[in-house]
């Protein structure tokens, strides 16, 4: 085992030597295991122990009994977070699974689908309408702002105090982000961010807490309204995404546990893996409602997030792309006063290319592909600052005031700059009859022009990248456009991460439009061909994409977004190009941008395939054991012994034949879950009572669908002393056929089967079908590719 790198993290103490190899660990290790299996060659077997680093005593200091917060929380991202659970994609296939699956006609299987149509029709509804009331307040709010500070700025040109006007623009700025940081740090913190690394976690297979609630929703909404009308260099797309996928956990469920209503519809569907393959189309769906591509936003759930695809989920997810699609343009274009224009393509219009200033020449092919290189370059230099910037807010802007102050800082500044770079300006252009602008500043140019600068500060993100798209040659100077990219660029980068809802596509279009533009006049100046350059809006369109792609590492799905959102096929072929180039340059450097948040969450996240170099690695020595077992027909007190066990947190128990030595495994039988335990225990499923004169209802799949997802905590569970004598008999409610592999199976082999199924436990046993370990995604996940070869991550109470 020379190639694996052991990677020694910290801790706030020492180790306590006394914890050793009875460490508790998730799903696997317990000290109070009903066997303990061991293996000769024992510094071979080691590598399979799972290692812990607890974290908690460095959170909180204690000082004469009053509890402070700390000035730093230590953070190494080569840690894996516990408290991460897994989600179930796997069905279990017990007694009772199979009888209702039996017991369903043909006709019954046709209803189930029909209701998964409906349901993704909902789900792109609501999605939409989502997305249509964010567009219209946003509208009107930044219109108010932007109109009132236009003419505060108009009136003291002339008169002097300025600086009144800087003030008004900071104060606006600050006071919206305060209430989107207020609400975000202080009622729901998982609202923050754009919500695509939470999102790509949970299709993943990783249960993130509270990513899919209603209040996480509400916040969401509220939060990215009060970002951009705060004019952060943020957007909108990635919280759409996030909210789509809440509506579609929500919707799928046929009830809100948050409300605590009720419904009574779709409870087929109140299972891990259905919801997971509706979120699919949730996000699918914002993606379509922010971009007005429903086929991008297919290809984005694909890319970036399904871990499970078939080709009637492809089409479901499509008519939810399609459904918020319509449902969005056609509420807008009511607002609009315009019932019969659906034109507009969704949140982010960049705008129609007309189709005599689209053509590309093949020369021009290896100048694009020279961009995506760039774009590569800048989105791993964009991914490095923000990485650095994030592990400084992780230790040192931990509480929430802290937070929300940040926010309002970032506000202040990224108005007084947009100020100081419009206010020494001296880019003035014509105001044609024919100019798109929305709240042209005259400022300190001659009447009749405008200050180009303000088209590109004074303005909402996505109108600032219609306007780089589409304004006529002429329309900003070199000189702007470079000031622009690099103060817009910084400025971003200290957004992204803030406790706002705030997305990363638009700024990073944005950022790409102006040094695409920026590139494409430089071109004409120096080929002195300015014939054959006419269009900057053109390499506009390919820096846009370059620098997306080099900080998110999109690709086809990328492509197809921008094809529809620009509503043109002619630059597909060059797009596409652009974004592989930006990807492979970037991937040189670092990660991608959702990837590193992903990684600095200490998230167990799985990629599609196993590290290259782990072969040599086999079952016996990733596994966790020993393992909690319990027999056929198991005493009700050692059920809730374990389950109460505050050191462990098992969530899923192989069941064994009898233990003939208590030394000696059992062989397997079957896998029960934990909230398959608890609810065996809340309706007292006893072998005593059914034996018993008492009537006793019989169990159903019902019960357990509607204690899903929040099952009690065994602690609310009350189970007297005779009780506790009990037996309770596991053989209908457990799995009876669980994944299994031979201990010497490799981790690549493991690793393919584990994820492939979407499973949570897989079962290790020996020659003799007997269970001497398990596996689970934080076995899998410790293991990854670092600068020496294979390195192991270790576990932390974080």
């Amino acid at each position: 085992m020379a190639n694996i790198t052991k990677k020694v993290s910290w801790s706030s103490r020492d180790d306590d030597p006394a914890q050793g190899e009875g460490t508790p660990l998730l799903n696997g290790a317990s000290g109070a295991a009903r066997y303990t299996r061991q293996f000769s060659g024992g510094s071979i077997f080691h590598i399979g122990r799972l290692s812990t680093v607890d974290l908690e005593e460095d959170i909180t200091t204690q000082e004469d009994g009053v509890l402070s917060w700390p000035k730093e929380i230590p953070h190494n991202e080569k840690l894996l977070s516990l408290k991460y659970e897994s989600l179930d994609y796997d069905n279990s296939e017990n007694q009772l699974f199979l009888e209702e699956e039996r017991r369903m006609s043909y006709m019954g299987f046709r209803c189930l689908e029909i209701n998964r149509w409906v349901v993704c029709g909902l789900i792109g509804f609501l999605t939409g309408l989502i997305a249509c009331f964010i567009d219209i307040v946003v509208e009107k709010l930044a219109g108010l702002k932007y109109q009132g500070i236009k003419q505060s700025i108009e009136n003291f040109t002339e008169a002097g105090g300025l600086c009144i006007s800087l003030i008004l623009w900071a104060v606006l700025n600050s006071v919206f982000v305060m209430v989107g940081a207020v609400i975000v740090a202080f009622f729901e913190p998982v609202a923050a961010g754009s919500g695509i690394p939470q999102i790509k976690c949970y299709l993943n297979g990783v249960k993130m807490p509270r990513v899919v609630r209603l209040k996480t929703l509400v916040v969401k909404v509220c939060g990215v309204i009060c970002s951009v009308v705060g004019g952060l260099a943020v957007g909108k797309e990635g919280p759409m995404i996030h909210s789509g996928a809440v509506v579609a956990a929500g919707v799928s469920q046929g009830r809100s546990t948050s409300l605590k209503r009720d419904f009574k519809i779709y409870e087929y569907f109140r299972r891990d893996t259905e919801k997971r393959d509706f979120v699919s189309a949730g996000a699918a769906a914002g993606v379509s409602a922010a971009f007005g591509a429903p086929v991008g936003g297919v290809l984005f759930s694909l890319e970036e997030g399904a871990s499970f695809w078939n080709q009637m989920l492809t089409w479901r997810i499509f008519f939810a792309s399609m459904m918020s699609t319509f449902t969005l343009n056609f509420f807008l274009s009511i607002y609009h006063s315009k019932p019969g224009d659906l034109s507009n393509p969704g949140l982010i219009n960049f705008g129609r290319f007309e189709s005599d200033s689209v053509t590309y020449n093949i020369y021009e092919i290896p100048i694009f592909i020279i961009m995506g290189a760039l774009g590569g370059v800048l989105g791993a230099l964009f991914n490095v600052l923000n990485y650095w910037l994030s592990i400084f807010r992780m230790r040192y802007v931990h509480r929430p005031c802290l937070q929300v102050m940040e926010a309002m800082l970032v506000a202040a500044v990224t108005a007084t700059v947009s100020f100081t770079m419009i206010y020494f300006s001296n880019d003035c252009q014509p105001l044609g009859e024919d100019q798109s602008e929305e709240y042209p500043l005259q400022l300190f140019c001659a009447d009749g022009e405008y200050n180009s600068m303000a088209t590109t500060f004074f303005n909402t993100p996505e109108r600032s990248v219609r306007s780089l798209f589409h304004n006529p040659p002429g329309s900003f100077n070199p000189l702007t456009l470079g000031v622009f990219t690099l103060t817009y660029f910084f400025l971003a980068c200290w957004t992204y991460g803030l406790t706002v809802s705030a997305g990363v596509f638009i700024p990073s279009l944005l950022i790409g439009a102006a040094w695409g533009r920026l590139f494409g006049i430089l071109l004409a100046t120096i080929t002195n061909s300015g014939s054959n350059w006419a269009d900057p809006g053109k390499y506009a369109l390919i820096g846009a994409a370059a620098q997306l792609g080099g900080i998110v590492r999109m690709t086809l799905s990328l492509t197809v977004i921008m094809v529809e959102a620009t509503g043109n096929v002619t630059y597909g072929l060059p797009i596409m190009l652009v974004l592989m180039t930006a990807k492979i340059v970037g991937d040189y450097f670092v990660e991608g941008l959702y990837d590193i948040h992903i990684k600095l969450q200490s998230v167990p996240f799985l990629h599609w395939e196993a590290p290259a170099t782990s072969h040599s690695l086999t079952a016996r020595e990733v596994m966790s054991s020993p393992v909690t077992s319990f027999n056929r027909i198991e005493k009700v007190g050692n059920i809730v012994d374990v389950l109460s066990n505050t050191s462990t947190n098992h969530n899923g128990f192989p069941v064994v034949n009898e233990f003939i030595d208590i030394n000696e495994p059992g062989k397997i039988c079957g896998l029960i879950l934990r909230s398959q335990l608890i609810v065996l225990l809340k309706h007292k499923v006893f072998v005593e009572r059914a034996h018993s004169r008492l009537h006793q209802r019989k169990l159903q799949l019902k019960d357990f669908r509607d204690a899903y997802p929040r099952f009690p905590p065994i602690q609310s569970i009350h189970v007297s002393q005779d009780e506790r004598e009990c037996m309770m008999d596991l053989t209908e409610f457990m799995n009876p056929t669980p994944y299994a592999v031979p201990q010497e199976t490799s981790l690549p082999r493991v690793f393919k089967l584990f994820r492939a199924l979407g499973l949570r436990h897989l079962v290790v046993v020996d020659n003799e079908n007997r269970v001497v370990g398990l596996v689970t995604r934080k076995d899998l996940a410790r293991y990854h590719l670092g600068k020496h070869g294979l390195e192991e991550l270790q576990l932390a109470q974080m």
